[in-house]
């Protein structure tokens, strides 16, 4: 494709809130499914490691519940620092984020 040629694919700005909320309800029962198995590890089960990997997991369905809420009102895909978008692509992969790239390397 040349320079000059445009491009007829045009990309998508922002998820709808159906496609956020798919993405979130699978982080959500993804979570759930992990928390089960954690808890359902048998007395052999080195208890630290799974202390820490059910504090993880606890840590990710809050921040995906957090991430419906905002969903819900209206203010998803919204970086909660400097308030630009977060891109769509970054959402795909992360879809509970509640920060772009820039914003989360700096620590926000």
């Amino acid at each position: 494709m040349s320079l000059g040629t445009p491009r007829t694919e045009t990309r998508r700005e922002r998820l709808t809130a159906h496609e956020a909320l798919r993405r979130l309800a699978h982080e959500r029962a993804s979570r759930l499914t992990q928390l089960r198995a954690l808890d359902e590890a048998g007395p052999d089960a080195e208890k630290q490691m799974l202390s820490t990997q059910k504090d993880t997991v606890q840590r990710v369905l809050a921040e995906v519940e957090a991430a419906i809420t905002r969903v819900q009102d209206g203010s998803y895909g919204v970086c909660r620092t400097c308030a630009g978008p977060i891109p769509v692509e970054r959402l795909e992969i992360l879809p509970y984020t509640p920060f772009c790239v820039p914003c989360q390397r700096s620590g926000a």
